[in-house]
């Protein structure tokens, strides 16, 4: 059974940058899809960002496009959240899930989730 790892996450200045890694382990992503959830303290968790691991398609939450990019690397076997530019509001646990058949933004198609990392921004 395929497990996710993430690593990456931190406390960065509002402006900075960081990259997050959900790594597999015990199997690899196949034809599915990866996504990147996050969850901010007394809210639900909410899309981010997703990839077709086959392909390459992607998908992007209105409220990252144009700071963030979803990028996957065969070799690694790791999908990669490189988040440019981050706010206050990016502050949450960031969650990596996979085997969703596309880049969908809904969390019940991915069947395996990751424990997560926290990024902090402060203003």
């Amino acid at each position: 059974q395929v497990q996710l790892v993430e690593s990456g996450g931190g406390l960065v200045q509002a402006g900075g940058s960081l990259r997050l890694s959900c790594a597999a382990s015990g199997g690899t992503f196949s034809d599915y899809a990866v996504g990147w959830f996050r969850q901010a303290p007394g809210k639900e968790r909410e899309f981010v960002a997703a990839i077709r691991w086959s392909v390459g398609s992607t998908n992007y939450a209105d409220s990252v496009k144009g700071r963030f990019t979803i990028s996957r690397d065969n070799v690694k076997n790791a999908v990669f959240l490189q988040m440019n530019s981050l706010k206050y509001e990016d502050t949450a646990v960031y969650y990596c899930a996979a085997g969703a058949p596309l880049a969908t933004m809904r969390q019940g198609a991915y069947r395996t989730w990751g424990q997560g990392t926290q990024v902090t921004v402060s203003s």
